[in-house]
């Protein structure tokens, strides 16, 4: 017979469960679902705590299932797979940060992983394989279906980040000389369609796409109507290497949901889809935002030694640009010695040219990406933001002006700050602009390199205006 005690903790664990709900917006993963798991891993009948963590996850959608994943120490990663084996959701892999998948993987291993490989969109499986170091990815591949196995490699051998990179195999496509009533039975009929689609593809005798129909004109239309009749001619076809960049411009501009990719013969080989583009273009933004940071990735779960030495090397070159603009204040020590207001007011100057060329880059560094900012319009954006430099350097010099005329009582030492500050935001304008185009005209990647010698143009103005100014007209 249980005892009290053990009724109560029996009480608690289906409080738990029941109260381990989503998120207050109605989605998402909320704490009490991510305590609730982890208490069940934590208790002391294996078996049982297995099975309510298993309970608790399988409620979840795949995408929060992943976030749970991560968000879990790694002990409890290891054990959380281990409690879902047989019911682990390969859509959860695609959605995992780089090195908990690896984790993850890991404690699958390679005969479980290619299982749920075959079960994934061979997008989705190529990403997952891909991502795999050379001898894991021979390992996974010869426990895969021949069917998977070969679409894979065959995706494996396009450019990387690339158009045949990123699309589904899995498509549905007639001919054009077909009529509405036949495409309907077919449909119905097929023993093999994609889980999910919108458009069917119209191609030619040689299985070249002609022409795409949404489902939603396929249902309005009589079943007599030919395909070629009311199929849209003019859809843009993306070869298989063709930049993802490049793909996800094509979507925003004409509004697509998906696109058909050809081979080098013309032939249609797969599809893009349009949460394949969001995945695109979330992922360019935030490789500018990391590069102009120094940071090659995101490194939320790596090592701590792995992250010190990725972040180590840039660290180093602004390490050697400090000790430039070092060398430059060395030129006006005597001045500082003379001057002490000089010290104080020093870092205004530098610290307001770097941000106002930090903004200039951020807006030239992603023109660039988007493929706004070309050759034919240079010109025109560099007068402006050299412009827009002077202007609020004007706005900001009689500000700090005034202040450092009241504060040390020298109306000289507001004008000499005044007047730095002007050269300083027109410089930073100038170079927040000049410098990435420069880069990206020698295939220097700007993302990478731009702020590094923005701080450095910046400093060193700045530093050598203001300096140069108190020395030649306050030093007798």
């Amino acid at each position: 017979m249980a005892g009290l005690g053990d009724r109560e903790k029996a009480g608690d664990r289906e409080k738990t469960q029941d109260d381990a709900a989503p998120a207050e917006d109605g989605f998402g993963l909320s704490r009490d679902h991510i305590e609730a798991v982890r208490a069940a891993l934590d208790d002391e009948e294996a078996a049982r705590g297995a099975e309510t963590a298993r309970a608790l996850v399988l409620r979840l959608h795949y995408a929060d299932q992943a976030d749970l994943v991560q968000s879990l120490p790694a002990e409890d990663r290891r054990a959380l797979i281990g409690a879902l084996k047989g019911a682990f959701n390969p859509e959860i892999l695609p959605e995992l940060d780089d090195y908990v998948r690896d984790e993850v993987i890991e404690t699958l291993g390679y005969q479980d992983l290619a299982q749920a490989l075959a079960e994934l969109d061979s997008d989705d499986a190529l990403y997952v394989v891909a991502q795999l170091a050379e001898g894991e990815q021979a390992a996974v591949l010869e426990r895969l279906p021949t069917a998977t196995r070969t679409l894979i490699e065959q995706g494996l051998s396009l450019p990387e980040y690339s158009a045949g990179r990123l699309m589904q195999r899995e498509l549905v496509a007639v001919p054009a000389y077909w009529s509405v009533g036949e495409t309907l039975d077919y449909l119905r009929s097929a023993p093999r369609l994609p889980e999910d689609f919108h458009e069917i593809y119209v191609v030619d005798p040689r299985h070249r796409p002609v022409g795409q129909l949404r489902l939603s004109t396929l249902l309005r239309s009589q079943r007599s109507i030919r395909l070629r009749d009311i199929m849209d001619a003019e859809m843009p076809p993306l070869s298989t290497t063709a930049d993802q960049g490049e793909v996800a411009r094509l979507f925003r501009d004409r509004n697509l949901m998906s696109a058909p990719v050809i081979d080098i013969s013309g032939r249609l080989v797969g599809r893009i889809t349009v949460d394949d583009v969001l995945d695109v273009i979330e992922e360019e933004a935030e490789d500018d935002m990391l590069r102009l940071a120094g940071v090659a990735e995101v490194d939320l779960y790596r090592a701590v030694v792995d992250t010190v030495k990725a972040r180590a090397s840039w660290l180093g070159v602004n390490l050697i640009t400090a000790i430039l603009a070092s060398m430059v204040i060395g030129l006006f020590e005597a001045t500082l010695q003379s001057i002490v207001a000089l010290a104080v007011l020093m870092p205004i100057v530098a610290s307001m040219g770097g941000n106002a060329g930090t903004q200039a880059l951020t807006v030239a560094v992603r023109s660039l990406a988007t493929k706004e900012l070309t050759p034919s319009n240079a010109w025109r954006i560099i007068g402006k933001e050299f412009l827009v430099g002077i202007l609020n350097g004007i706005v900001f010099a009689v500000l700090i002006g005034a202040i450092a005329w009241i504060w040390f009582d020298r109306p000289e030492i507001g004008l000499i700050i005044a007047a730095a500050m002007v050269i300083n935001l027109a410089v930073a304008g100038l170079s927040g602009i000049v410098i990435p185009l420069a880069l990206e005209r020698m295939r220097i990647d700007p993302a990478i390199a731009s702020a590094v010698f923005l701080t450095t143009i910046t400093d060193v103005v700045g530093f050598f205006a203001f300096l140069g100014l108190a020395s030649l007209f306050l030093m007798p």
